[in-house]
């Protein structure tokens, strides 16, 4: 899922990404609460409409922005977030209004947006922690899932309609124990899908992939398995591997904007299995000097004219200058780049062949 955290895609639009073949965009429910607010999505017919999107939203719940703010402080010295069993109440960091945001108000502010997928509210915890504070993380997290799956099924029973699927959040940091344990009082509550949170936030990748290696063989089938903030190429072929489903991160546009490009070795299109990923692809700094004379097409696989048509050099240039053109161009690149390998993947798998 391309991330378009506050309703827009970095550099480009959701035209553009239509184009570019994306399935389904991701934007947070923290950020688009605090500005413009839900209110005005909602008089305007819902994010779809707001941001001239035709496929599916996800929303995640804002809990990991929410939390990631626990330990900032404004200039006057006051904590901006405050944790309860009913809710979390926190300052917003644009101007230092106040909100309480429970799992219910979490739903009922995805709804207002209008979105396809919504994620319930839950607490994700700064790692390192002790055991018994992830413990009772754990379990506030299921007790909210539980809030919000019955806030859901409350208005299906008052007959309100186009209500999203909702996903609940697995966390329980690089414990054995305690992830299973938090994925299975999710399964009990029963969801359309489960995210796999709590990584991606300084772990190894090898830690990343044992969380998966006890979590995905217990995992629903036919359920979603999302995994949150994931990642490199190489972490997403590996993780589909063990299992997981889908992904979202702002790999593609940040390392865009630092020039950072990610180039097929290969045709995609003609890749029949994956051994070493670095054998397909690879990743180049376009700010290098050796780039300043390199008069090659950006991406000669490309389907956008301007990668196929503009010159390695060009960009260089551009990022010399600082021109803004130049990150919307390694945007574009990436963004592609991470859309068809997904193509690959699931072609991949159709074929028996990963």
């Amino acid at each position: 899922m391309p991330v378009a955290t506050q309703g827009t895609v970095k550099h480009l639009t959701a035209n553009e990404m239509a184009r570019l073949d994306a399935d389904i965009l991701l934007s947070n429910t923290y950020h688009l609460m605090l500005r413009p607010g839900e209110k005005i999505i909602k008089d305007f017919g819902g994010l779809h409409k707001f941001m001239n999107w035709p496929g599916p939203i996800l929303t995640d719940s804002g809990g990991f922005q929410v939390f990631s703010l626990a330990g900032q402080k404004r200039k006057t010295g006051e904590r901006l977030v405050k944790l309860s069993n009913e809710g979390v109440k926190f300052k917003s960091y644009v101007n230092g209004q106040s909100f309480f945001l429970t799992p219910e108000k979490s739903l009922q502010i995805q709804i207002d947006l209008g979105v396809d997928i919504a994620v319930c509210l839950d607490e994700c915890v700064a790692l390192p922690a002790e055991r018994k504070y992830i413990e009772e993380s754990i379990e506030l997290t299921a007790q909210w899932a539980g809030r919000s799956k019955k806030h859901l099924l409350d208005l299906k029973k008052q007959g309100s309609k186009k209500l999203p699927l909702l996903f609940s959040v697995v966390q329980g940091g690089l414990d054995k124990d305690l992830r299973i344990a938090s994925l299975k009082s999710l399964m009990d509550v029963g969801f359309d899908g489960y995210n796999i949170g709590g990584l991606s936030v300084g772990e190894t990748s090898a830690e990343m992939y044992q969380v998966l290696d006890w979590l995905t063989p217990l995992m629903p089938e036919n359920k979603t398995r999302y995994l949150m903030g994931v990642g490199y190429p190489e972490n997403i072929i590996e993780s589909v591997r063990m299992g997981v489903d889908m992904f979202d991160c702002v790999i593609p546009t940040r390392e865009g904007r630092h020039g950072k490009l990610f180039i097929w070795k290969k045709d995609p299109g003609k890749i029949r299995k994956i051994g070493d990923p670095s054998e397909i692809f690879e990743t180049i700094n376009i700010e290098n000097a050796s780039f300043i004379n390199d008069f090659s097409m950006i991406n000669k696989l490309s389907k956008c004219p301007d990668l196929q048509n503009l010159s390695k050099a060009y960009l260089n240039y551009l990022f010399k200058l600082k021109e803004p053109l130049g990150a919307r161009l390694a945007s574009m690149n990436n963004l592609e780049f991470y859309l068809d390998l997904m193509k690959l993947l699931r072609r991949l798998i159709r074929e028996d062949n990963f």
